[in-house]
């Protein structure tokens, strides 16, 4: 039986370096999955739309279609665009069968690609010393899907023993500067950001720019086309692929446990 078609639906930009990721994870998912039909598609602010992509695939013979959602939270995009996308799709192709997994994120898995990417960052300006730590991320209107974002926010601040302030580009809460600000209001001198971004778009870029402003030691890049990313993507498509087959199991991968090694050690 031919595997369901595998389309990563990403929230587009006017920046084509986010476009870029997209493809890139596209390529890491053909290095474990060679056989898969795997196209990309975006939301908005990028073309192909995934209306477009499907109508390719059906031209092409699929008869299944799995949306893979490359988002790091379950709000807006993800609740209520995705959705949409699902039910504009069937309703242009009523013979073919079309779901949407869940997105890639807030998988706890993903902090060990912050940390890799925070470690970066504390090298390349000679970093050896945090007392404070910020946790970045889009954030949204969605007071759950913030709470969540929240919660991978103080795990990885446990797992490295520092204080931790989550910011959010978007929506209520601190903005990066301001979570900066209220570390240094505790006497924290040396904080770094991590990013809960997957691509350097638009608000990661002015984030990072108000965080240095701010006075942070580092900021870490977006986590891009880790291979973390690629098998996160993969299990999900596999999860959803399942439910086309009607085995209707729902499976829970979440990883809470996270690599033993802490920012303190820079060098490491």
């Amino acid at each position: 039986m031919t595997a369901p078609a595998l389309v990563l639906l990403g929230y587009g930009s006017s920046d084509p370096r986010v476009a870029r990721v997209s493809q890139r994870i596209k390529a890491a998912l053909l290095e474990i999955r060679p056989t898969l039909d795997i196209e990309v598609a975006f939301l908005d602010h990028g073309t192909p739309s995934a209306p477009q992509v499907v109508s390719q695939l059906a031209l092409r013979g699929a008869s299944e279609v799995v949306l893979v959602p490359l988002l790091l939270s379950d709000a807006f995009h993800a609740a209520l665009e995705v959705p949409a996308v699902v039910a504009a799709v069937r309703a242009a192709h009523p013979g073919l069968r079309v779901l949407a997994s869940r997105p890639i994120g807030p998988e706890a898995s993903l902090l060990s690609v912050i940390d890799r990417r925070l470690r970066d960052a504390l090298r390349s300006r000679r970093i050896s010393e945090l007392d404070g730590l910020v946790f970045s991320a889009a954030g949204s209107h969605d007071v759950r899907s913030n709470a969540i974002v929240a919660r991978r926010a103080r795990q990885w601040a446990t797992h490295h023993r520092l204080p931790c302030v989550t910011a959010f580009a978007v929506a209520s809460g601190p903005t990066t500067a301001e979570a900066i600000r209220t570390l240094r209001g505790q006497g924290r001198r040396h904080i770094a950001v991590g990013s809960w971004f997957l691509a350097p778009g638009l608000l990661f870029t002015h984030q990072a720019e108000l965080a240095y402003e701010a006075g942070a030691v580092a900021v870490a890049d977006p986590m891009g086309a880790e291979p973390e990313i690629a098998e996160v993507a993969l299990v999900r498509y596999v999860v959803a692929a399942m439910e086309l087959v009607e085995l209707g199991e729902d499976a829970d991968t979440e990883v809470e446990e996270l690599p033993a090694r802490h920012l303190s050690v820079v060098s490491a």
